[in-house]
């Protein structure tokens, strides 16, 4: 009699991994993703045409024959973060789609808690966890409230800074909850976003426009308009570094803001759109008002060196201040 050989069970989650120029960082985050899931899985990894050998070392440590269920794509072209997930998730089937970003670490079971939680919430829509600092501090940016005139004003006013544990003046980031207990928000952070595939198909997916940063708020604010309410579970925790793939400071606000402007063009009520568009072109410009005023007084190359940098914002204003290009 033969002995059938065992069988794979079909996966369960779809793990989407897109990195670039983070070659150690991504190692680090596919091996934690193999120690800590127990749950089936496919693993995508798109490397956007990375210049430091992250491609070549992700093969070498993780070789097909060992690893049947991670397959890597290796671009020559950066299509920037949300473009790629297009081309990594018609590559798989499993029915929950799991983003995580390639400068996280996996800890005590996050994914396989955080697709409980999915299964145990389904109503949510999307879901997302509790994100950490590399020393282990809360980093809230897990997941922040929708942006309105009054957040708006708080910023450009410098309320959010003066009081940054308000929930008052510093709404955006739920100030003064540590993520740790089960909560509705508005946005969860793409760093680790948990969807089914129905629905990500249903709401197709990342909006194009938006190649990096945005994309996740985009995302979950039409979800809501569908019906959807985005939960956070502190029993799926990680660590999130960030920005890792793009240091230039300057660069990294500028994408930032104008995506921003997108998103208040997109989703502020008619009525409330053209002040918030209006209301928020004036940020970089108190930042820059502001860290000069603290710079000259307080005399801290910090605070120098922050001036400086949104000085630089301020002077190119016109790549952000009306959103992404039109026509």
């Amino acid at each position: 009699m033969t002995t059938q050989p065992a069988q794979t069970p079909a996966p369960k989650i779809a793990i989407i991994v897109v990195s670039y120029n983070t070659r150690d960082m991504t190692l680090a985050c596919l091996r934690s993703v193999y120690a800590e899931t127990s749950t089936p899985f496919e693993l995508v990894v798109v490397d956007n045409a990375s210049s430091d050998g992250s491609a070549e070392a992700i093969a070498a440590a993780f070789p097909a024959a060992e690893y049947p269920n991670l397959k890597l794509i290796a671009e020559t072209t950066n299509h920037g973060f949300a473009p790629a997930h297009d081309i990594a998730i018609p590559q798989t089937t499993a029915p929950w789609i799991l983003l995580l970003n390639p400068d996280t670490v996996v800890l005590d079971r996050a994914l396989d808690n955080l697709v409980a939680f999915g299964e145990s919430t389904p109503d949510a829509g999307i879901w997302g966890g509790r994100t950490l600092f590399g020393d282990k501090s809360l980093n809230p940016y897990s997941c922040w409230r929708r942006m309105s005139l009054w957040t708006i004003f708080c910023r450009v006013f410098g309320l959010t800074g003066i009081f940054p544990r308000s929930a008052l003046f510093n709404a955006e980031e739920y100030a003064g909850w540590a993520r740790d207990s089960i909560r509705q928000v508005d946005i969860v952070t793409g760093c680790l976003f948990l969807i089914r595939r129905d629905f990500w198909d249903r709401l197709g997916g990342f909006a194009p426009e938006f190649t990096m940063y945005g994309e996740e708020a985009d995302l979950c604010l039409r979800a809501r308009a569908a019906g959807a309410r985005p939960q956070i579970t502190p029993s799926a925790t990680i660590i999130h570094y960030g920005a890792a793939s793009e240091p230039v400071q300057a660069d990294r606000i500028v994408r930032v803001l104008r995506a921003k402007m997108e998103l208040i063009l997109r989703h502020f009520p008619a009525t409330t759109r053209g002040a918030g568009h209006a209301l928020f072109r004036l940020f970089p410009l108190s930042r820059k008002i502001a860290t000069g005023l603290a710079a000259k007084v307080l005399k801290r190359d910090l605070l120098r060196l922050k001036a400086e940098t949104w000085a630089k914002v301020w002077a190119r204003r016109a790549e952000w201040q009306d959103g992404f290009p039109k026509g």
